[in-house]
């Protein structure tokens, strides 16, 4: 395996579900916004997980075990907003999954916070 591109893979990968997730959230798409902005921290988790260990991600979507995983040192309020960011990819692969009341303005703001996530993700 090429450790090197399976990284690259995954960082672009994220960049562009992130991008995604913009141009839903400007269409106003929100749920659909938060599903890719999770996938974006999913796939960028994945990468570190290969960086750490030299191996294939598990096909697994729980954030918090990516991070355990990938061996990252969360400070207590990343780990509360990976648990809690969670719930977006329930919402969009399981239709009956608990539906969160969603409103441009909450969907803004766990943009802004999966952002911040995803870049100091990408500094590591």
């Amino acid at each position: 395996m090429d450790t090197q591109k399976q990284i690259e893979y995954w960082v672009k990968g994220a960049e562009e579900d992130f991008a995604a997730a913009q141009s839903l959230l400007e269409k106003g798409h929100m749920r659909q916004c938060l599903f890719f902005a999770h996938l974006a921290i999913e796939k960028m988790l994945k990468a570190h997980v290969i960086k750490q260990t030299n191996d294939i991600p598990p096909r697994i979507h729980n954030l918090i075990r990516l991070a355990e995983i990938a061996r990252l040192k969360l400070q207590p309020q990343q780990e509360q907003f990976l648990r809690e960011f969670g719930i977006y990819q329930l919402e969009g692969r399981y239709p009956d999954a608990e539906q969160i009341p969603m409103d441009n303005g909450l969907a803004k703001q766990e943009m802004s916070r999966a952002g911040e996530i995803l870049k100091w993700l990408n500094k590591l």
